[in-house]
């Protein structure tokens, strides 16, 4: 059974039990039920107001079923605006649904290699130096064609 994120109630638990580690679509599904982006949810529990986070101080997140990683660059967690450093592997197709989409406002700036990205039923391919203003909230796909890592930065605004 599946509780509002869609996640079965038997992933969350192995989840909880540390038997299992968590895909960044199950992430995305369980933020979007808490009305939290993935950023968030990833976050550290920091309570210090920062201005400047240092690269190795910045959380690094590794999608165990994809090897995609993120990167939060944004100095406090909790803030309207987010920085997210992405690296997805070449060939690695990965599927977020609407419900992930429902409390963001997104940008994906390409800063190395091919993205093909559909937006619902609407496809883009982006290359380095493009940028992309997400529509709203619809079934997104994040697909790396080439044969080298595409890296990316996603510009997340929560809520509005």
């Amino acid at each position: 059974m599946a509780d509002r994120s869609g996640v079965s109630r038997a992933t969350i638990s192995k989840i909880e039990r540390l038997e299992a580690s968590p895909t960044a679509v199950t992430l995305s599904c369980l933020g979007a039920a808490f009305g939290l982006s993935m950023s968030s949810l990833l976050a550290d529990e920091e309570v210090e107001d920062r201005r400047l986070r240092r690269r190795e101080e910045q959380q690094v997140w590794l999608d165990p079923a994809t090897g995609y990683s993120r990167r939060a660059v944004s100095p406090a967690a909790g803030m309207p605006l987010q920085l997210v450093d992405v690296t997805l592997p070449a060939g690695v197709r990965i599927e977020f649904p609407a419900l992930s989409y429902a409390i963001l406002h997104q940008q994906i700036w390409i800063l190395r290699g091919k993205l093909r990205f559909f937006e619902g039923s609407e496809q883009h391919d982006l290359k380095t130096g493009d940028c992309l203003q997400l529509a709203g909230a619809s079934d997104c796909t994040f697909e790396n064609p080439s044969q080298s890592n595409c890296r990316y930065v996603v510009a997340l605004i929560v809520g509005r």
